[in-house]
């Protein structure tokens, strides 16, 4: 194991930078000189899932630009409050593999554990946005609970962390919660699903640092990166320093309408992914959850994009076009790399 000194110090104040989060629509269309017309619509879909936008990541976005596919991401949409067929509050039916509270539990040897419901930023796409999170609280005494479930399930290698985000609990907690699954002897990796580094990027700070290689867990973290505009210096370095720390880095995407939907902004991610030593990891198709129809991107029209990045990017640099399909083994692969 290496030696905890060689972390280089940092000052960080991401959970400052989290409590300033961007809360209120007006006011985002203020900071970013956008038409008072959009008040109206986008007001009553925060009233169904609110706003939340942290001030590193506003900083990216183009002022006065309505178009602009960082605030696309962020901005409620009289469109949420559409009815469209097809698509529901549970899109990937994980009500059906909830058997302990914190715990989502679909694939054979992996398990997914709910260690937050808090995120840094409400992704107008998002598929837990109906997520009953008040029902997945628990203290650590509960937390004991599904660790002996984790025990009991030997099938099981790998945890993987989500939320939520789960970078937005306490780094004390995680630390604790991480060394108790280190004692499982089945367990050999640690997967944490987070977008918290690249929408504050001091999230990547001494004490995340501590507990994700302290134990023999092999970690990774995968971060969620759709559009290269996402990718500022502090994002990169952010990067670069888990890397250093020996934590494998991979990135994930929603192929989404009006966002990243052209060949052309995927590849300008991969590259820049590649800049920050990450590899592209899955590029999903949108899961259908109430409120997200609008970001819907068809599968014919997905594969097209892919066989343009194909035409470009070398293999590595490719991302799996997926999807999920409730209760299947794994994801569904809609197109690979050749």
């Amino acid at each position: 194991m290496r030696d905890q000194t060689q972390i280089l110090s940092i000052p960080s104040n991401w959970k400052t930078e989290l409590s300033q989060s961007l809360k209120s629509v007006d006011e985002l269309l203020d900071c970013l000189q956008l038409d008072a017309s959009l008040l109206s619509g986008a007001q009553r879909a925060a009233m169904e899932f609110p706003l939340q936008v942290p001030r590193p990541y506003l900083a990216r976005i183009r002022h006065g630009d309505p178009q602009d596919p960082l605030l696309t991401q962020v901005l409620p949409v009289q469109q949420e409050l559409d009815t469209v067929e097809g698509f529901d509050d549970d899109p990937l039916d994980e009500a059906a593999h909830n058997p302990h509270p914190g715990i989502v539990h679909k694939y054979r040897n992996r398990l997914l554990l709910i260690v937050s419901p808090a995120c840094a930023i409400n992704c107008r796409y998002c598929f837990r946005r109906h997520f009953p999170y008040q029902q997945q609280r628990q203290n650590r005494q509960q937390w004991q609970s599904a660790l002996d479930y984790i025990r009991q399930h030997r099938e099981l290698n790998e945890i993987i962390y989500s939320g939520g985000d789960p970078l937005a609990a306490n780094d004390k907690f995680l630390g604790w919660l991480t060394e108790q699954i280190s004692q499982i002897s089945h367990i050999k990796r640690l997967r944490v699903h987070s977008r918290l580094p690249i929408v504050i990027p001091s999230r990547i700070d001494d004490e995340l640092l501590q507990w994700m290689t302290a134990s023999r867990l092999q970690p990774t973290l995968v971060v969620h990166i759709n559009h290269p505009n996402e990718i500022d210096d502090a994002v990169e370095a952010g990067l670069h320093r888990l890397q250093e720390n020996r934590i494998r880095v991979f990135n994930q995407s929603v192929l989404l309408k009006g966002v990243n939907d052209c060949a052309e902004t995927l590849i300008a991610l991969s590259e820049r992914l590649y800049d920050c030593r990450v590899n592209p990891y899955y590029l999903h198709l949108l899961d259908p959850v109430k409120g997200a129809a609008h970001f819907d991107v068809c599968e014919s029209r997905a594969t097209q994009i892919y066989a343009e990045m194909q035409a470009v990017l070398p293999g590595f640099l490719l991302p799996r076009l997926v999807r999920e399909v409730p209760g299947k083994a794994a994801k569904t692969i809609v197109a690979t790399t050749l």
